[in-house]
């Protein structure tokens, strides 16, 4: 593994898989494809994620380019990266939805805002009625890499829109009286 432009170094990569069979197998194969060493693998089989999903953790040996890769690669497959080496988010926001978030699919809202906007989701708390007829709430701590809260923020109120559901947003500095 001998990259020109770089020695070889430890990461760890964050990824929250689906939990069906051959997910793990189809994460690892991006970083055996592009020249990554396994130093060891975490999967927490017992825990899930607030979207359901299941954290796995490795940590891997790559040159810093073929790491680049590697990212990109797992990102192409479709894998939800939740940290990559040094890329850590840097940025988190609260969020409240309100509406009809069971009857408009609130997985599929919060999918989508991961898909779109490149934040991830990292706490959910959902509150609703005894009957579906009444409005629920759900409190969404979102993650996003620094400088990229405006867009999390546009894909949330887009698909809240979309939803008929009320967005209510983190106050910003140049908000705060």
């Amino acid at each position: 593994m001998s990259d020109s432009t770089g020695e070889v170094r430890a990461y760890t990569v964050r990824l929250e898989l689906v939990d069906r069979p051959g997910e793990l197998l189809r994460a690892l194969d991006p970083i055996a494809s592009n020249g990554g060493n396994l130093l060891s693998i975490f999967h927490e089989r017992g825990n899930v994620t607030p979207r359901g999903h299941i954290p796995v953790e490795v940590d891997l040996e790559a040159t810093p380019e073929r790491f680049d890769d590697i990212v990109d690669a797992l990102r192409d497959e479709g894998m939800n990266v939740i940290q990559a080496g040094a890329e850590r988010y840097g940025a988190e926001l609260t969020i409240v939805l309100i509406g009809h978030l069971v009857d408009t699919d609130l997985s599929d809202t919060l999918d989508r805002v991961e898909e779109s906007s490149g934040a991830s989701v990292r706490d959910l708390s959902l509150s609703a009625p005894e009957s579906s007829e009444g409005e629920s709430s759900a409190r969404v701590r979102l993650a996003a890499q620094r400088g990229e809260t405006d867009a999390a923020l546009d894909i949330v109120r887009e698909v809240a829109e979309e939803k008929g559901l009320q967005v209510i947003e983190p106050l910003t500095a140049g908000d705060a009286p």
